[in-house]
């Protein structure tokens, strides 16, 4: 399934392509967002400088950004060039390759969840979204032509098994969410992808642009299963910092200023302030938002910091807001354990002292 509207790529288009085999004349790859169409990357485009050694510049089975230099779509023929791409190119592309197949991934588990709802609700609309005449006269007609080849195949007995045939209805179905859904937005919204994020908050703007309705029992799969892929997974995020004020303020200090630093929390950046073992203090927080965690954290630490210098102590940062991985929540928390079991033993051996 291609992942665009124009059956092949335009000239000077970056894509991302599969290398199939390398032969004397370059390489053939096949191009991974056009439905697999086969393509070739001529020896004199691989590369700028004097090849030595072809396997080194690519391999196969590998993935490649490459520019198109010419299209016959008469004859099928498209000539690229890789060594016409910059980095920057590179990472153009590569974004837009990941957007394009979280799309298909999205649509194509959509399009397999149809046909046991059109079991359950028999009675129902049916699951699969009408598809309109299509504006262009060839794709109409390679459509009939390929159910038409079905047929041919069906009555003189060739077609393939039950799985083959529900693999061929997806595979329609699959189309006709493109054509109904995800290239209509992405008109509208530069990429399906972009209007699937937006869809996450704006539900009924994004999918009311449509030109046609989609129906409720598609709607409901669509919306579930952009909500599970799309939504931003919470992030941890943590300062360290150690607080010391040896004033007669002393500890009553540096809790007001853990109070002060805790009220910079939002809804959406809830932050929290923990003592590890004195003077280390740590605050910590889970957020969608990086950026706006790191910012908040920051912000705390400057209201302690206030705070603490107010009272006649004093803040030193010792790791500034960052997330953290599980490695680095275990590391603090058996420090903190660690800690708890040191200051039980000072405990218990002024106990015994004032038991003597």
């Amino acid at each position: 399934m291609r992942y665009y509207e124009q059956r092949y790529p335009e000239v000077d288009e970056l894509v991302m392509v599969q290398v199939r085999q390398i032969a004397e004349m370059g390489a053939y790859v096949k191009l991974l967002e056009y439905d697999n169409i086969e393509g070739m990357i001529l020896l004199s485009e691989l590369s700028r400088r004097r090849i030595r050694s072809i396997q080194k510049l690519i391999r196969v089975g590998r993935n490649e950004v490459v520019v198109v230099l010419r299209v016959d779509k008469e004859k099928g023929y498209i000539d690229l060039s890789k060594r016409r791409v910059s980095s920057e190119d590179i990472v153009k592309c590569e974004e837009r390759y990941m957007k394009s197949k979280t799309v298909a991934s999205i649509l194509r588990h959509v399009a397999s969840k149809l046909p046991s709802l059109s079991a359950d609700h028999a009675a129902a609309a049916a699951p699969t979204i009408p598809t309109p005449a299509l504006a262009a006269p060839a794709e109409h007609g390679e459509k009939d032509s390929k159910k038409s080849r079905r047929q041919a195949k069906k009555e003189a007995g060739e077609e393939g098994p039950v799985g083959e045939e529900a693999a061929a209805g997806e595979e329609e179905r699959l189309e006709q969410l493109y054509e109904q859904i995800a290239w209509p937005v992405g008109k509208v919204y530069g990429h399906p992808y972009d209007a699937f994020k937006l869809a996450l908050t704006e539900h009924d703007t994004v999918f009311s642009a449509l030109p046609a309705p989609i129906p409720d029992n598609v709607l409901q799969i669509l919306t579930s299963t952009i909500a599970r892929r799309l939504t931003p997974q919470p992030i941890k995020l943590r300062a360290d910092i150690e607080l010391t004020c040896y004033t007669p303020a002393g500890i009553d200090a540096i809790k007001k200023a853990l109070r002060a630093g805790e009220k910079e929390s939002s809804e959406a950046v809830p932050i929290k302030a923990k003592l590890v073992a004195p003077p280390l203090y740590v605050l910590s927080t889970n957020a969608t938002d990086k950026f706006a965690a790191v910012d908040r954290l920051e912000r705390a630490i400057d209201s302690i910091q206030v705070v603490i210098e107010e009272q006649g102590g004093a803040l030193v940062v010792k790791m500034k807001p960052k997330a953290v991985s599980e490695t680095d929540e275990h590391d603090l928390a058996q420090l903190m354990a660690k800690a708890g079991r040191e200051n039980a033993e000072v405990s218990g051996d002024e106990d015994e002292e004032e038991a003597l």
